[in-house]
């Protein structure tokens, strides 16, 4: 997963971005970067490998700016192809998470129309499409908002417009997803809560195809495929663990490997009073059905086991990538139990939309607060080690 980052406010941003993708470092990465805003362009600062120590833009007094963790998809881990990437004349940055599936079509029409490219990703195309919509908008806003409706697949995207643009900065969320966080010096735009929980428990849990617009200390939100505005608020996320670190461990993944010795420990911290409407729903059910992917899915297929053995229900693992092929066979008798340490994990995400349209009903079982699955799920369990 990719990570992105922003920060509109009051307080110098270099720091401020450089530590939320620290915090994103969890997710994964092979290259990073950041673009702040100064009064003439646009600072700019990629890299491959892991983040430095520093930012390299240390000391830089813009308040505004983006950052980005990327997974290479389309071009390979290069500086060039790292985010965010700028517009020709240098009047935005942008950053994505996600793939662009039509990107080679409307990378034709762009290099038709006389449109020249220095890197080897999707993300580019998105640059230059908004190049393109700019010339028939009113403002660079909606010039975003156009283009970004004529993306297919999963896809989130920050800009950072050049200082004196009406703006400060525009995110537009399908599939991958974006929260804000709102404190008193300032807003941050991320991939997760957790990145800005050490700055504030104030959010806004953006949906598909919705649009935020920080101008200043005003904040819109705006539907994107219509551009009319959506009336939402902050709601304050308790994060009870908000520390995201390796603890001494060289990588993310050893330090995951020893954690698990106290699964049963936190498992057993629901009581019996929090899980029982859930057993009886399940008790209730025609069929169980799990999902997830990668180790999540080994888990999912745990659970399923479990369910069978010991419960003796009528439960099966289902792939992810095959869950189309069972929408004929799904009631609303049935519950679906999707695994995803993020809560975000986009083949789980897709696998549960399909339930739901058949009228599945959702539970899950995820790290993370405020992500996408619990939100879509009719029941949500989180776990997290506390040591």
């Amino acid at each position: 997963m990719c990570g992105i980052f922003g920060y509109a406010g009051s307080r110098p941003a270099a720091d401020l971005i450089h530590t939320g993708l620290k915090r994103l470092e969890y997710r994964g990465y092979d290259s990073w970067g950041i673009a702040l805003r100064s009064q003439e362009d646009i600072l700019l600062t990629k890299h491959t490998g892991a983040l430095a120590a520093e930012s390299g833009l240390e000391g830089s007094t813009p308040t505004v700016g983006i950052g980005h963790t990327r997974w290479a998809t389309h071009g390979g881990v290069t500086d060039v192809n790292a985010h965010p990437h700028m517009a020709t004349d240098g009047s935005f940055a942008l950053a994505q998470n996600g793939i662009v599936e039509n990107y080679q079509e409307l990378k034709e029409q762009l290099l038709a129309g006389g449109y020249s490219f220095i890197s080897e990703t999707d993300t580019e195309v998105i640059v230059r499409l908004i190049e393109e919509e700019r010339k028939h908008a009113d403002s660079l806003a909606e010039a975003v908002r156009r283009a970004f409706v004529k993306l297919d697949g999963r896809n989130t995207v920050i800009v950072l417009p050049l200082a004196g643009d009406e703006c400060d900065l525009i995110a537009v969320r399908n599939g991958s997803p974006l929260v804000a966080g709102r404190a008193a010096d300032g807003i941050f735009i991320a991939s997760d809560t957790l990145s800005f929980a050490d700055q504030t428990d104030e959010v806004l849990l953006l949906e598909n195809n919705e649009m935020i617009v920080l101008a200043g200390s005003e904040i819109k939100v705006l539907d994107a495929r219509s551009g009319n505005p959506i009336s939402r608020s902050f709601e304050t996320i308790n994060h009870e663990d908000s520390t995201i670190d390796k603890e001494g461990y060289p990588h993310f993944m050893l330090k995951e490997i020893h954690e698990q010795q106290h699964t049963i420990r936190e498992a057993m911290r629901y009581s019996q009073h929090e899980l029982q409407p859930f057993a009886e729903a399940c008790r209730q059910a025609r069929t169980i059905y799990t999902v997830g992917a990668g180790t999540a899915g080994y888990a999912a297929g745990q659970i399923a086991y479990y369910l069978r053995t010991i419960a003796g229900l009528r439960a099966f693992e289902l792939k992810a990538y095959e869950i189309d092929s069972f929408t004929e066979g799904f009631s609303a008798d049935d519950i679906i139990i999707g695994v995803s340490q993020s809560g975000e994990t986009a083949d789980t995400i897709e696998a549960l939309e399909f339930a739901a349209q058949a009228g599945v009903r959702i539970a899950s079982i995820v790290n993370m607060r405020g992500s996408t699955i619990p939100r879509m799920s009719q029941w949500s369990f989180f776990y997290q080690v506390r040591s």
